[in-house]
This record gives structure tokens, C-alpha cells and sequence, in this order.
């Protein structure tokens, strides 16, 4: 059994949308981030960065949202291209996922909430460069209907979980057809439907990080 230390957060559901598209059977073990147990010493021992998600599997601690997508794509042989350039199609867009649409995203959320006192440089600078990724979203998706090409993968789920969380940034999809498009197609899977359901509810159970 897979044990997944998670959060409704962009992030952790990432990792459960992954695990119920590929069937795989899995515990949610809530971490509440509104009380700050991610820094509870019980759950810096699985992961010192003090971030959710986090996977055990079989004695394995995998952190990192992208790596466990990785890891459990490749455990089933599914959602990832086997070689060639669908493959690198796929991880293009996790790495800019990683290193673009996720930091803008999240800076844009905490400038416009979560700052100590009003950082409008910050906040605009962070927002403008969500709002040009939403752009070069929509324009790549206006030739095929998936992020990486013609299927469904591991790059589309992880695109999925800061697009679900677009309000905390104060982001929208429209005027951006495509990806309104596209949105509406993941978020209609059955799989996506029920990871959302599971992490949701972890807003209200009992938490522990142990």
C-alpha cells in the first residue's frame, strides 16, 4: 500500500490524481499546513524541506510533486511516453512546470494574500509572468489537445493542480479558449473527479504528520 502525506493543496493533488488514473491503491495521511504540522518534527523526518506531498512506498520516501509523478509513471508503465520525443514532450513540461507556471503561480498567490504588508512590484511582476504562461498555454494547446501532444500524461496532471488552485493567485482562464478547453476535458475525468473529492476532504479530517 501506498502512503501519500498530502494536503488539499496544488501540489498533493497532483499525486493523487496520478495514483487514481493509474488505479493504484493508496492512504491519504492528512498534514495540516493551515496549523503548520509540515514543520512537526514527525514529518520533517520523511521529508527536512518541510513541503507536502510525500510518498512511501514499500520502505521508498519520495518527495517532490514532478519526481512521484515520475516515479509512479514509471512503476505502471503508463501516463509516460516509453522513449523518443513524446517522452521529452512530457518532461519539457514538467520542467517548466517546475521552474515556470508553479513559482509564478505561487509567488502571484502569497504577494496578493499572504504578504506581511502590500508588495506591489512583487505582485505584479509575478502576476504578468502567470498571465504570459496562461498565454503560452493556450497557444500551445490550440494544436493538439493535451499538453505534451496527442495523450494524456503525467505533464497535463501537473499542470492540473495550480490551474485548480488559479483563485489564489487571482488568475482566470478567460479569453484563453484552448486551455479553457483543455481544463474542462481534465477536469472531467472520472479519476481527476475522485483525487479531487479525496483531497478536499482533508480539510476537515482529524491530521496528524505521523
Amino acid at each position: 500500500m501506498i502512503d501519500i502525506y498530502a494536503f488539499a493543496t496544488p501540489n498533493s493533488v497532483k499525486v493523487t490524481i496520478a495514483l487514481e488514473e493509474l488505479g493504484l491503491a493508496y492512504t491519504l495521511k492528512p498534514v495540516d499546513i493551515r496549523k503548520g504540522e509540515q514543520k512537526d518534527a514527525a514529518y520533517l523526518a520523511l521529508n527536512p524541506n518541510g513541503k507536502v506531498p510525500v510518498l512511501v512506498d514499500d520502505g521508498l520516501v519520495l518527495t517532490e510533486s514532478a519526481a512521484i509523478l515520475i516515479y509512479l509513471a514509471e512503476k505502471t508503465g503508463k501516463l509516460l511516453p516509453r522513449d523518443g520525443e513524446a517522452r521529452a514532450r512530457v518532461f519539457e513540461q514538467l520542467f517548466f512546470h517546475a521552474s515556470g507556471l508553479s513559482p509564478a503561480f505561487g509567488n502571484a498567490g502569497f504577494f496578493k494574500r499572504s504578504s506581511p504588508e502590500p508588495q506591489p512590484i512583487a505582485e505584479a511582476r509575478f502576476t504578468t509572468e502567470a498571465e504570459r504562461i496562461l498565454s503560452l498555454l493556450d497557444g500551445k494547446l490550440a494544436g493538439h489537445p493535451f499538453i505534451a501532444g496527442d495523450a494524456f500524461t503525467i505533464a497535463d496532471i501537473a499542470h492540473f493542480g495550480w490551474l485548480w488552485r488559479r483563485q489564489f493567485p487571482g488568475l482566470t482562464l478567460e479569453n484563453r479558449p484552448n486551455l479553457s478547453r483543455w481544463y474542462d476535458t481534465v477536469a472531467g475525468r472520472l479519476a481527476v473527479q475522485r483525487a479531487i473529492t479525496r483531497v478536499e476532504a482533508l480539510l476537515e479530517a482529524p491530521t496528524s504528520a505521523a
